[in-house]
């Protein structure tokens, strides 16, 4: 069952956050645990503060066509755009939830990406969706159900070269989560979208599936757990059709690493090199392509997400209330 909803999209160019659009303020360190990341990171790179005084950032995408970046401030229910020399500025209010009156406090969009046919592709929260909005008009209803059944809360999302969509569907956004009374599936999935439009189950298995990634061959998917208990990475081997070719593996266990700062693993993103940068611990935690931690770019605070953009080779960091970015010596995967 697919429904298609057409909603108003109110854009507007409003700047009302904490921001210097010429001179940026450092923020935290770079750690290096390997040498390693000498080829990632240069010694004299710092992470600047762009701008802040957001709710909670989340799902960073670059814009390829206009230069700029949007990301989520979840709580607020807006995506906001961020553009080198002007700042930060509301792009879309609501972005995740149109209903009426107090919803949760996660209601707006999480995850966004950028389509093969440049169109922004959202998680949502509120509306417990995947929407497609082509720049400039509306919004439709991409997916809003598994099997004639509400996902929970749409959190995060990665697209393939093929068109295929990865997304998770924890119960973050639902106003009491894992006992919310309109939760209509009782697990927490990681899903295949189609071209076609067919939903495809990955895996049950994670209890608070998060952030999601595809490796740079686009032959594995990653899958950032945010769970206390047991904040980990999961690697899924993908079959010619898109779908896993076996239950899992565990890549990465995060648990040793709970020293760094508060969190756990959340939004991810793969270099060309095959290493992993997961936002979690404080920061983002860059791991090699076997799975070993080599450095965090501490920022102090809980952060969420990160996103490749300009040329492919600078990281942006959702971190709480602030809007980071840090120069490395590699691209991202898409670039």
């Amino acid at each position: 069952m697919k429904r298609s909803i057409t909603v108003v999209v109110l854009i507007a160019a409003q700047s009302v956050f904490g921001q210097d659009t010429q001179n940026f303020p450092a923020i935290g360190e770079v750690l290096r645990f390997d040498k390693k990341m000498d080829a990632l990171i240069d010694p004299s790179a710092r992470i600047e503060v762009l701008s802040s005084g957001f709710a909670w950032g989340e799902g960073p995408v670059w814009i390829k066509e206009g230069n700029y970046l949007l990301f989520s401030d979840v709580h607020r229910n807006q995506v906001i755009k961020w553009t080198e020399g002007v700042g930060a500025e509301v792009f879309l209010e609501p972005s995740g939830f149109t209903g009426l009156g107090d919803y949760s406090l996660g209601l707006g969009s999480n995850g966004l990406a950028i389509d093969d046919q440049g169109r922004l592709v959202s998680c949502e929260h509120g509306d417990r969706r995947l929407s497609v909005m082509v720049f400039g008009e509306g919004k439709r209803t991409l997916v809003d159900n598994f099997k004639g059944k509400r996902f929970n809360s749409p959190n995060d999302l990665a697209i393939a070269r093929t068109g295929r969509i990865y997304f998770t569907d924890p119960t973050y956004g639902l106003p009491r989560r894992e006992d919310d009374p309109t939760r209509e599936i009782d697990f927490a999935g990681v899903y295949m979208l189609d071209r076609d439009g067919e939903v495809s189950l990955i895996t049950k298995e994670l209890r608070f599936p998060n952030g999601v990634e595809l490796s740079h061959d686009e032959r594995t998917l990653y899958v950032a757990q945010s769970d206390a208990d047991r904040p980990i990475v999961m690697a899924y081997s993908l079959n010619d059709d898109g779908t896993t070719a076996g239950t899992g593996k565990l890549f990465f266990d995060a648990k040793p690493h709970s020293n760094l700062g508060n969190g756990n693993p959340d939004g991810l993103k793969v270099d060309q090199s095959g290493n992993l940068w997961v936002a979690g611990m404080g920061g983002v935690m860059v791991v090699d392509p076997n799975g070993k931690m080599i450095g965090h770019l501490s920022t102090g605070e809980r952060t969420a997400n990160c996103a490749w953009g300009d040329d492919g080779s600078t990281l942006y960091i959702t971190a709480d209330m602030y809007l980071c970015r840090i120069e490395t010596k590699v691209k991202g995967r898409g670039f």
